[in-house]
This record gives structure tokens, sequence and C-alpha cells, in this order.
């Protein structure tokens, strides 16, 4: 299989605009064109994982951190990073990186720490903006169904559980096309009046190409008149953490006995227990402290997450509990869900999870 095929799909799942803007998700090492054998999926890339790869004829590393976050202006091994680009390039096996994008959509990482709670209806904690579009574009009104069924059909008009939605207002337009024109209606040189159609619509920014083909390519002018305006609507489906429900309320105690053994973790970092039972339950994958305010708000009883410093604690106010579980252990089983996901698609792929535990934090007890 190209590389490029396999790169498109997790691309499709987890779009490369919805990682932050400090991120570099995406092909780090590697050409498109190259035939994947192999992947070996890990949390991170170290030397001791492309050792790995080699082992097992993998020419494919698919990781959640990029090994890669700022540029490099020297490759002359003096760091770890340095060494993994140079041992990759030697072997000839990409390095690819899934991270927030990964993170921000409902089936990735924060959904994995859902599913393994067993919470009920989980929701983005916080929905991302900037993700949308809205096409406005005018049609004859006997080209009308055409047009909007071309754009549905390249993506546009999707608003959650609803498709093919547009708004439609009934005008007339005017234009007079000189004598280099071919005027799909009226005459070169004269102003011609026709009965046309506003077509409003919404699209996901990572679709514009797409729908701007559909309009161009089904709509009958020579000159489409068409407007795009960028939204501030907030896509619910796309963000940052999640928060659901425990089928039942649990005891403090119990809850963080529940949660050692679900998310397979040996300690947990917590402020004090709040006088009722647990049942509202916030998460993210990784460092989210920076949630613990969107947590708050969700009125969660707890906050499941990673990496929160001793003056962090403080701002958890008595309004919730915060478990920090630890960083990889709260992504710990991101390499699963890309496993599982890469074999539904393509059942015949080799893909293996790494054997070698990448987590840099150890616990003396």
């Amino acid at each position: 299989m190209k590389l490029a095929v396999l790169t498109r799909f997790l691309e499709g799942y987890a779009p490369l605009n919805y990682q932050e803007d400090y991120d570099n998700s995406g092909l780090i090492v590697g050409d498109g064109n190259q035939e994947v054998t192999g992947a070996l999926v890990a949390l991170d890339c170290t030397e001791e994982i492309v050792d790995e790869a080699i082992v097992h004829n993998c020419n494919l590393i698919i990781t959640h951190h990029p090994i890669v976050f700022k540029g490099l202006k020297k490759l002359n091994g003096k760091n770890y990073i340095e060494r993994v680009v140079i041992k990759a390039i030697k072997h000839n096996i990409a390095l690819y990186a899934i991270h927030t994008n990964l993170d921000h959509v409902h089936n990735g990482v924060s959904g994995e720490i859902c599913k393994r709670l067993n919470l009920k209806n989980p929701r983005i904690l916080r929905p991302k903006t900037d993700l949308l579009r809205k096409l406005v574009t005018f049609c004859p009104s006997a080209k009308a169904l055409q047009v909007r069924a071309a754009l549905f059909h390249a993506g546009a008009g999707q608003i959650a559980n609803y498709s093919e939605c547009s708004f439609n207002a009934e005008g007339y337009g005017t234009f007079k096309g000189s004598q280099d024109t071919n005027p799909f209606v009226g005459e070169r040189g004269v102003q011609h009046q026709e009965h046309e159609v506003r077509i409003e619509t919404i699209f996901r920014t990572q679709d514009e190409r797409k729908v701007l083909v559909a309009l161009l390519e089904n709509h009958p002018y020579e000159e489409v008149a068409y407007d795009i305006y960028p939204l501030e609507n907030k896509l619910d489906n796309v963000g940052a953490g999640m928060v659901g429900w425990l089928e039942e309320g649990m005891e403090a105690d119990d809850f963080l006995n529940y949660l050692k053994y679900s998310m397979n973790v040996k300690v947990i970092r917590h402020t004090r227990p709040l006088p009722k039972k647990i049942r509202r339950v916030a998460v993210c994958g990784g460092a989210g402290s920076f949630l613990l305010g969107d947590a708050i708000a969700a009125n969660a009883d707890v906050f499941i997450t990673g990496d929160f410093k001793y003056h962090e604690f403080f701002d958890a106010d008595k309004k919730l509990m915060i478990a920090d579980i630890g960083h990889f252990e709260s992504e710990q089983f991101t390499s699963n869900l890309l496993q599982d996901i890469i074999l539904e698609k393509f059942p015949e792929f080799p893909v293996r999870l790494a054997e070698h535990c990448t987590n840099p934090v150890h616990y003396f007890f």
C-alpha cells in the first residue's frame, strides 16, 4: 500500500487542520509514494522504537507525539531527536504523527478514556471554532437544484446530525457581458435580468477545495459569483476534552479504585474528595489543566487528566476533584485506538503495537 493512502485515511479520521498551531502532526519523515509493508504504532518515537521497527521490518512508525515539534537547523546526532530522525532516514522508515488533531475528534484520545470508563452520552468539553465557512452563491432558478446537489455531495450542508442544509431566497440578478463573453443567458452587450436563487450553505474548512470545484463545475455561468465567510460558530463534535456520565454515582474512594483499574494506573494525584457521589466525569488525555475551568463550568464532579502543577490543584477550589493519572497513563491506549481504526479500514495491513514502553516517568514504591 502506498503511504499516501494510509495517511489520507488517518487525516480523514482526524483532519490536520484540527491540530493546535504549535503542533506538528502529519508526515514528518518519508515520501507519500513509498510502499509501506508494515506499521509500528507507539505513543512516542524514540531510538528504541526505531530499533523495534527495524527488527520487525516495519517501514512506518505512527506515533501520537511528533518527534519534531520545532524546526531542525542541524542533523548531527547531538540529541535524541536528531538521532531518531537520522536512524529513520538511514533505514528508510517513515515517521508519522497524529497528535492534537486526534485529541480533538469525538472518537479520539479523550473518547477512548470515556470508552474505558464506560461514560454515557459523552460530549466535547471545549468545542473548537474557526472550522466552518459559509458559502453564498447566486444561481439561475432552473439550475439551483443541480448546484445544491453538487455542493451537498462535496460535503457542504452538514449540521450535526442533519445533512443537505441550506437557505434559499429568490430575486433577480443583472449583468452585461462584453463582446468577448459567451453568456449562458442573455446577449452580449445588453444588460440582462435573470431570476436567480441565492443559495447559502456551510462547510468545513478542510472541504473548501472540493466544495468550490463542485460549484464551478456545476454552475452554468461563465463567471460564477460567490462569497465565502468565516464563521465563529463552534463545531460541537470537535474540540478538547470530553465530559460524560457514570451509569450510577460512586463514592470517591470507589471511583478512584475504579479509575486505577480501568486506566491501568499505579498512582493518582488528586485533590480532596468532595462530600458527594461522583457521577459526572470530565476527561482530557495528556496535559489538560487548561480545561479545568471548562470542567467546572460543565458541573463535572471529577476531572481526569495529567500534568497538573502543584499550584494548579488549588484552582479546583472545592468545586470538583482533580484526578491526575499522569500524561503517559492518560494516553497509553491511544496506540490501541490507532491500531483498531487502521485494521477496521485495512484488515490485511500488518500493523503492530510497540512492545517498548516509552514512558520517561518512573515510580518508586
